[in-house]
């Protein structure tokens, strides 16, 4: 378990010191490269590795790695249970992301050369009301089949463009939904 009253630039794997890239930009390229549905899992980890570790794990490291890369992302805390249906798109909802970031942290973070992760965790998770905690509320109703407010309703009808996570495919599957939809016409 990493402590959280530490801000972790370097990990202890193996008996090894190595560097880690705990700037919240690397960790939102990593994101990047988990949601891309054309990635096997086993390849997102190998270039979450390399993008996180200076310098090559050995094999026989890769697990705890993993492991420590993990409970990393999730701010120091191993992960548990089911993480439940996908309610934020880091892509899709950066713009109000950043907005209220920038409010809680008082300032352009985009502009500092270095913010921590955690810390952009920090600042992530006190973010109060607003766009952005509306539109994951209204994601979380839509995909409990929970029923809508009156002015969640209007709100969801003008803003569906923000409200709705679209399903990523890969090409294959993109493929095999052109050639169910050839057969049903």
């Amino acid at each position: 378990m990493i402590s959280c009253w530490k801000l972790p630039t370097d990990a202890v794997i193996g008996g090894k010191k190595y560097q880690i890239h705990s700037d919240y930009r690397d960790i939102l390229e990593i994101f990047s490269y988990f949601s891309d549905p054309e990635l096997p899992d086993y390849l997102k980890w190998q270039i979450a590795l390399a993008l996180f570790y200076e310098g090559e794990i050995p094999k026989e490291d890769q697990e705890k790695a993993v492991v420590f890369l993990s409970e990393f992302l999730s701010g120091g805390r191993p992960e548990t249970g089911n993480p439940g249906p996908r309610l934020l798109d880091w892509e899709q909802d950066g713009n109000m992301i950043v907005a209220d970031i920038n409010k809680v942290a008082g300032q352009e973070i985009r502009a500092l050369p270095y913010v921590h992760w955690w810390t952009f965790l920090s600042w992530f998770h006190a973010i109060g009301d607003g766009q952005l905690s509306t539109v994951i509320a209204l994601r979380g109703k839509l995909a409990s089949g929970k029923k809508l407010e009156g002015w969640e309703k209007a709100y969801y009808r003008e803003h569906k463009h923000r409200v709705e996570l679209p399903k990523r495919y890969s090409q294959q599957e993109l493929q095999q939904r052109q050639q169910l939809e050839s057969l049903l016409a």
